[in-house]
């Protein structure tokens, strides 16, 4: 799964990387949650690639109540084709969440004394990167509007699997066009773990277990199990539940 992750690259760097006219109005996050807003990539009806801002965790069009995002933060590539939920945005509208890196903890210790250690992972190069996305619109009965989008995720590579069984699915950048282009049907091959020669990973301080705390610190690498959780850290964020239907 995906549920924490980070974005600090340059503007203009993002709108290089992404095909974007003009650099984006965005800012460094190092801690960015579900159900905030999240920057997306995605070709606008004038066929161009634009940058826009959603709340993270899709809402169906067909939903009676928009909590229910707070349980789509991710979307399984395996059924996304075909699950309720995400069916017709995968078909028409996907997206890419750029990023720097993102966040997993890891199970450290034996078994009765094992506790979780934030992870951060990202590319080799340390370079800006896409996961895949899909976004929905909803609208309420008395129409309110609500613009949501969720990370597609996959098995993990085998560079993360001691880390989580799941990792979020990233486009190649030669694929992007493929990846956006809501009149190609054809981009299963996509939803795939990407190379584990190409990624790294290393251990975090647990103050990226709060949402409180969002600073450059937090990418920074410190010496593995280094200690328990300080009294003001909270727990591991826990995955959200899915229901079977979706």
């Amino acid at each position: 799964m995906c549920g924490r992750y980070e974005l600090h690259s340059h503007p203009g760097v993002i709108a290089l990387t992404f095909g974007l006219a003009h650099p984006p109005d965005v800012h460094a996050r190092y801690n960015i949650a579900p159900s905030t807003e999240v920057p997306i990539v995605r070709v606008n009806s004038d066929g161009h690639r634009e940058l826009v801002r959603m709340r993270w965790g899709l809402v169906p069009r067909w939903a009676k109540d928009p909590s229910i995002g707070a349980r789509m933060i991710n979307a399984r590539g395996e059924t996304v084709a075909d699950k309720p939920s995400f069916r017709m945005a995968y078909r028409r509208h996907r997206c890419l969440l750029p990023a720097d890196g993102f966040y997993e903890w890891m199970a450290t210790g034996h078994a009765e004394s094992a506790r979780k250690e934030p992870q951060h992972i990202g590319m080799a190069d340390a370079s800006l990167f896409g996961f895949a996305g899909i976004y929905e619109r909803w609208r309420s009965e008395d129409g309110e509007v609500l613009d949501t989008c969720t990370i597609v995720t996959t098995d993990a590579n085998a560079l993360l699997r001691p880390v989580h069984d799941r990792m979020p699915v990233i486009v190649p950048p030669e694929h992007y066009a493929r990846w956006l282009d809501p009149a190609n049907a054809d981009v299963a091959d996509l939803i795939a773990p990407y190379p584990s020669e190409a990624m790294r990973y290393h251990p975090v301080s647990p103050r990226v277990n709060s949402v409180r705390f969002d600073d450059a610190s937090l990418i920074e690498p410190v010496a593995p199990a280094s200690g328990s959780l300080e009294a003001d850290h909270e727990p591991p964020p826990h995955p959200p539940e899915q229901e079977s239907l979706f």
